[in-house]
């Protein structure tokens, strides 16, 4: 159920009909209670402010008649414009950037201002009575105060629109995307880890926490012991309600683990997640384990980190693709993948054992790896980044700057088999002068992470901190 709540938040924070219709009962009420205080308490209070004067029946209802019209014209070129512009971006960086657009909370306020000032006037203006419009002797009735709560509600209106204007080309401005996704990139790095899925453990090469049925290795006999569950919709797993599967597998003394992670795509009938032993679980858990799946049609930031990287890749891909041939945006994404990468490289990932409170072990999970991470990034961006000069000698000094936040030698280890490889790539995309550029800033990067004090050399050498495309 958490991980159906969660999805369906993220769902509503990128709706452009949610805030809008918040903002538009809001409106709702808000006239009731202008209507009410004019009702009771009349508009006298008006004659002593020499400012103010009360409005006529029929100036009232022009007034709001055509701050209505306005409103709603308003609202809907305000919309036309979003759309275009959502349009064009995801055209021009990547469709899976729309979510990006649609969960803008400027683009979904500036709708449901115009909307809930159009509610407010339709309502107020519904109130209004001319003597003897209902009868003989009936009394001519303006709401004053709400009268003039819409015109203020008509200042804000313009000010949301002259933002809108500054808004929509600052929010399709292509650093300003790729600052948005690297920036919660960097945010969800530093909030998943260390901590993750339980309690990490400590893993040994052949762990004896681990049940035998989950060894290479198992028995027949322990195999059978095993049960799956399996997945009754088809989609990208978005979300996996982490609490939910170390509470049930605690509660029944099991042990489970996940054949996917979040990010992966999963179909009708696969097995999401395996437990042990076999005994141990009916129909109601299963289910419960079921339930902390949650999956959907694309994939989302909820917790893929490897989703954000995707997107920055992409972007730099198309970038420098020929029909664009765009280094510098590429550069810019090189620049915040080098940022997240390097915030990572100080961190402690967790083991792929999960425990609970009891230092018991209850899920096993997909493994986490630098290495993965890099791969990720770097590995699949090198291919595009290798055909240019400008993007290949940004790509290495992205991954020097990553080398400057590492102290384990399997990371740089690592790091130098991508300088390998990009090299190797570069050799059979570029020619003359380029080539020797690039394979002359990774043979300066490759002879630093050589040596054991890389960090200072990388620091002090004036021709690697000059040398930045």
């Amino acid at each position: 159920m958490k991980a159906r709540l969660l999805r369906l938040s993220d769902q509503l924070r990128e709706s452009y009909w949610f805030v809008p219709t918040i903002m538009a009962v809001g409106a709702m009420l808000l006239a009731l209670a202008m209507i009410y205080i004019d009702s009771h308490f009349g508009s006298e209070w008006m004659d002593g402010l020499l400012w103010l004067y009360a409005a006529r029946p029929d100036g009232a209802r022009s007034l709001l008649s055509s701050i209505g019209g306005s409103m709603i014209g308003v609202a809907g070129t305000t919309f036309s414009v979003t759309i275009a512009a959502v349009v064009y971006a995801s055209g021009q960086y990547g469709p899976r950037l729309l979510s990006n657009f649609m969960s803008d909370r400027g683009n979904q306020v500036t709708l449901g201002t115009f909307i809930a000032t159009f509610v407010y006037s339709m309502i107020v203006l519904r109130t209004i009575r001319s003597p003897g419009e209902s009868g003989v002797d009936t009394l001519a009735f303006v709401p004053q105060l709400a009268v003039l709560v819409a015109m203020i509600l008509v200042l804000c209106s313009i000010a949301v629109l002259i933002f809108f204007i500054h808004h929509v080309p600052m929010r399709i401005h292509i650093n300003s995307v790729i600052e948005q996704v690297g920036e919660r990139l960097i945010v969800e790095i530093d909030n998943r880890f260390p901590v993750f899925v339980g309690e990490p453990r400590e893993e040994a090469h052949d762990d004896p926490g681990i049940p035998p049925a989950f060894r290479l290795d198992a028995p027949v006999e322990a195999y059978a012991r095993r049960t799956v569950v399996r997945s009754k919709d088809t989609g990208y797993i978005q979300l996996i309600d982490e609490d939910r599967l170390i509470q049930t597998a605690a509660k029944h003394d099991l042990v489970v683990r996940l054949q996917y992670q979040s990010g992966d795509f999963a179909h009708h009938g696969s097995v999401l997640a395996e437990a042990w032993p076999a005994e141990q679980l009916d129909e109601d858990v299963v289910k419960a384990l079921r339930g902390a799946f949650a999956l959907g049609s694309r994939r989302t930031a909820l917790q893929d980190l490897r989703f954000l990287i995707d997107e920055l890749v992409e972007i730099a891909a198309r970038a420098l693709s020929p029909g664009v041939n765009d280094p510098f945006t590429a550069n810019s994404c090189l620049d915040w993948l080098g940022a997240a990468l390097s915030d990572l490289a100080r961190r402690d990932l967790p083991s792929r054992l999960r425990a609970d409170e009891d230092d018991a072990l209850r899920v096993i999970a997909h493994p986490i790896s630098f290495a993965g991470f890099v791969d990720q990034a770097f590995g699949a961006l090198a291919q595009y980044a290798s055909a240019d000069m400008i993007a290949g000698k940004r790509f290495l000094d992205a991954i020097g700057d990553v080398a400057l936040s590492c102290d384990d030698p399997n990371r740089i280890a690592t790091l130098r088999l991508q300088v390998e490889a990009f090299k190797e790539l570069a050799g059979g995309s570029l020619a003359g002068a380029n080539l020797l550029a690039v394979q002359d800033r990774a043979d300066q990067l490759l002879l630093a992470l050589a040596e054991p004090d890389y960090q200072r050399r990388l620091r002090d050498s004036p021709a690697w901190l000059g040398g930045t495309a």
